[in-house]
């Protein structure tokens, strides 16, 4: 064998497989090391992606060129859109998918990549020269060399998994933990701190009575994740179903919280805020007597659900008790217990904007090593790890995405400025730019940076022009169409709003909240609304002109203000700045400033505790 590689990514979850497939598609020789390749990207937690600002972060993967839009519409059993009653910033695919499809497909893409090559065994050590990394070390002993290395170890290091009072070693159920590499990069310096997460008890659907519940299908408009995909879910979709707790199921709960390993203190991690045990909801919200619960399918081929809402630590006869106390799973059984995890993970300010380490050249981070959860938010950051770490390696400009860019910009520019303080997860809220960041235009804004590294084939670079021509000739065709008060009166009027007194450009027609454009094509041009369903990209033609129709003067409103805060990320700040002699600066500033030593003062901006008058302070300094 030839144990030199360009690139070696250790862990094959979600950041990792995303992060080897970059690397080895840009032309770098990878080897991706994982300790199970019959668990490739494992739907470890639910078996969803997507979801509320997830489904945007999907989809600047799949713009930039990444697998996972794609693999999730190979193995989806329903979609939705969610948040469809709110405006378009807010809408975000979710898909359920088949939880060994996705797996199995992952793996038929990786093996078929060329330059990349997979090692089953578990990686103990990096390997160093000075401070650059110049491979790892596995338990066996056997050596791989790289110039870059990427650990996506995932919930892996020093994995501990809690049902009540009994706790064994593992990176998840079924799976050993990995030691060794923690020890070895607390040794170096870097700080390391334990999170904690859970997952529910996966129920048998032959004991489930789905009549009981409330159904939840799809939509049944065929999307897609992927802008290369076409004809939404394969087959039938599959439902889910919604159910609730009540306050019997509350009260056993209750019984066994003083065998809970996290109320009797034996789970020292921090937990989820936002996706929290079923225990922590009934203490956390006592006053309520009821919590959602969805009954998800795990696959086509298989009776196991799992069960959204419901994840716990609690003694096993607890579970199951309060479980048959649930209108629907009287007589469930399940094939295993939810259970709470502990591990290892490395502070993110402890990174580059490119997931670089700062005190290991050539060393990335990605995925939950970070602190974050969710496998969208894992994929987002082995992705960009995989980039930077190519374009590196080649001498080339590493890429970085703005906040006005991408969530993933987000994502990765919280993660390296605040760190945190409790597992990460993305939401709408964090991104001050998301009517700008929306789930339709990720191609427009992304896929031509992908093209240009060499990830994106030229097939979605043509696509995108394809789009793009016929949007703005769609909007052109609006802007010049002008519509008699007679012609249009009764169509305003059964769309409920007001009509027109005389001449009026379809275009402002359209920009009523009321008038769709479909509708409105459909009532004074068939024959363009025939045309456009011709060429296959009707439904996404139609929803990018409408909200660029009405939401023009918003968009155009927070790009303005994008481009304000983006020039002071154009002002760099020295990296070997003393800022313990600025003392003008606030001692908190001086302390943070320290801490987290920023590229730019737009990233100095965005520190907790680094006022406006510290920042001041600093551009004077640099003579700003």
């Amino acid at each position: 064998m030839n144990f030199r590689y360009e690139v070696i990514v250790v862990g094959g979850g979600h950041a990792g497989c995303e992060a080897a497939y970059a690397a080895a598609r840009m032309g770098a020789r990878t080897l991706l090391i994982t300790m199970d390749m019959t668990k490739l990207a494992q739907m470890s937690c639910n078996p969803a992606m997507g979801g509320i600002a997830k489904g945007q972060i999907i989809r600047e993967i799949d713009a930039l060129g990444g697998m996972s839009g794609i693999i999730t519409d190979a193995s989806m059993v329903q979609f939705r859109m969610l948040n469809r009653s709110k405006g378009p910033a807010m809408w975000s695919p979710r898909a359920q998918c088949d939880r060994q499809g996705f797996s199995i497909e992952w793996r038929k893409v990786l093996e078929r990549t060329d330059n990349l090559f997979i090692w089953q065994e578990e990686a103990q050590k990096i390997l160093m020269e000075g401070s650059r990394i110049t491979g790892v070390e596995t338990a066996f002993g056997t050596r791989f060399l790289a110039d870059a290395v990427i650990l996506t170890n995932g919930t892996f290091l020093n994995g501990l998994m809690h049902v009540g009072f009994r706790n064994v070693k593992g990176g998840r159920s079924g799976d050993d933990s990995s030691s060794g590499l923690s020890q070895q990069l607390a040794g170096l310096g870097f700080k390391v701190e334990r999170l904690k997460t859970g997952t529910s008890a996966r129920l048998d659907g032959r004991t489930i009575d789905f009549a009981a519940m409330t159904e939840q299908k799809g939509d049944e408009e065929g999307r897609t994740f992927s802008y290369m995909g076409s004809g939404g879910v394969r087959g039938k979709q599959m439902s889910c179903y919604m159910t609730h707790t009540n306050a019997a199921v509350h009260e056993e709960l209750r019984k066994g919280l003083e065998f809970s390993p996290l109320y009797a203190g034996r789970i020292k991690g921090i937990g989820p805020r936002y996706c929290p045990s079923i225990e922590t909801k009934i203490v956390t919200f006592s006053e309520k007597d009821t919590h959602q619960l969805f009954v998800e399918p795990e696959g086509r081929d298989t009776t196991e659900y799992y069960l959204n809402g419901y994840a716990s630590s609690l003694p096993l006869e607890t579970q199951v008790n309060a479980l048959r106390m649930v209108k629907g799973l009287e007589r469930v059984e399940i094939f295993r217990p939810g259970y709470a995890i502990e591990y290892d993970f490395f502070q993110p300010t402890q990174l580059r904007h490119t997931l670089e380490t700062k005190k290991v050249e050539g060393l990335y981070f990605a995925g939950q090593i970070n602190g974050t959860t969710g496998y969208e938010e894992a994929a987002a950051q082995g992705i960009m790890a995989g980039i930077n770490a190519v374009q590196k390696i080649r001498g080339k400009d590493e890429l970085v995405l703005g906040r006005d860019e991408s969530y993933i910009g987000v994502l990765i520019d919280d993660l390296v400025t605040k760190g945190i303080d409790e597992p990460y997860r993305m939401f709408t809220a964090r991104a001050e730019y998301r009517i700008l960041l929306r789930q339709d235009n990720a191609d427009e804004r992304l896929t031509l940076k992908g093209y240009e590294i060499g990830l994106a084939e030229k097939s979605r670079v043509d696509r995108l022009e394809k789009k793009t021509k016929m949007v703005e000739g769609l909007i052109s065709f609006l802007e010049d169409s002008r519509l008699e008060p007679e012609r249009i009166s009764s169509f305003l009027e059964n769309a409920g709003t007001a009509g027109i007194k005389q001449k009026t450009k379809a275009i402002n027609i359209a920009a009523r909240p009321q008038v769709t454009v479909k509708a409105l094509l459909n009532e004074i041009s068939p024959d363009y609304l025939l045309k456009l369903a011709e060429s296959g990209m009707d439904s996404e033609v139609l929803e990018s002109a409408e909200i660029r129709i009405k939401y023009e003067g918003y968009i155009q409103r927070e790009k303005l203000i994008a481009e304000k805060i983006r020039r002071l990320d154009r002002v760099k700040i020295p990296p070997d700045i003393d800022y313990s002699e600025l003392l003008s600066i606030s001692t908190e500033g001086r302390q943070k400033l320290a801490r987290i030593n920023p590229d730019t003062i737009g990233q100095a901006t965005r520190i907790s505790g680094v006022s406006p008058s510290d920042v001041n302070i600093l551009l004077m300094y640099l003579g700003r």
